[in-house]
């Protein structure tokens, strides 16, 4: 399974003040499924998506990424298994306000050892892919929300990872690329078999789950089926870029 989660609970505080964002949840999924979190603000949404992308560790419970133990790995050694296997997207983003889009985008690639130059090259395809050809040498105070969202997730392609975890990726976008990128994400999704975790409020969003599945007080509740997808995905376009990626690729080793 990619990501498997038994019994798993997350408590904030302790004593009188506590608070319980997830309470025993289990989850199987498999690789390529694209899963959907829907639900209202508090309802446990990002605790989960940080849990699986090993960025928390629950209070209880047993999580398995990629059939490893995350949950008992050291943190140095948590820290490089979660740079080569998952890309994550945050709500804020996270991109360092210093670098430049194209720097951003290339840090997790210079992270695993991959030379500048082969970096920045892969990282200005993913901006291209993403609508930011032109941003590539902006830095974040000069990029809009929208686009400072585009980057982000240009990054957390960076590495190939076949886990990626995006938390609310299209709040900040307008109608157009919003549909954009969710075709792309979907493309993503569908050419690589690549495992995607998403959470949001966006009910456009789940048109592109295989997997809905609706949180309310940290626990889930599975939809029976998810929403037809309609949305129209260039799987070409990709494919041609994702082919000019994977040329970078063998020149960096991943």
């Amino acid at each position: 399974m990619a990501v498997e989660l038994r019994r798993v609970s997350k408590v904030y505080g302790n004593g009188a003040v506590r608070t319980v964002a997830l309470e025993e949840v289990s989850l199987v999924v498999a690789p390529g499924e694209s899963v959907v979190l829907m639900g209202p603000s508090g309802s446990g949404k990002t605790t989960l998506l940080n849990i699986v992308a090993t960025l928390d560790r629950p209070t209880s419970g047993e999580v398995y990424v990629l059939g490893v133990d995350v949950v008992n790995m050291p943190e140095k050694k948590l820290e490089k298994f979660r740079l080569r296997n998952i890309g994550y997207l945050f709500q804020s983003y996270n991109l360092v306000p210093y670098l430049t889009a194209e720097q951003n985008v290339a840090l997790p690639l210079i992270a695993l050892g991959v030379k500048k130059e082969l970096a920045l090259l892969k990282a200005r395809v993913l901006l291209e892919l993403v609508g930011l050809e032109k941003a590539a040498g902006l830095y974040p105070q000069q990029m809009s929300s929208g686009m400072q969202q585009r980057a982000a997730v240009a990054r957390a392609l960076a590495n190939n990872p076949p886990i990626l975890v995006l938390d609310e990726p299209t709040s900040n976008l307008d109608a157009d690329n919003a549909s954009n990128l969710l075709a792309l994400i979907a493309a993503v999704n569908r050419i690589f078999k690549t495992t995607v975790f998403i959470a949001t409020h966006d009910a456009e969003v789940a048109r592109i789950a295989t997997r809905l599945i609706y949180m309310r007080s940290g626990r889930v509740y599975e939809a029976a089926e998810p929403p037809k997808r309609e949305l129209k995905i260039e799987l070409e376009r990709v494919a041609t870029a994702y082919e000019k990626l994977r040329r970078i690729d063998e020149l960096i080793g991943l």
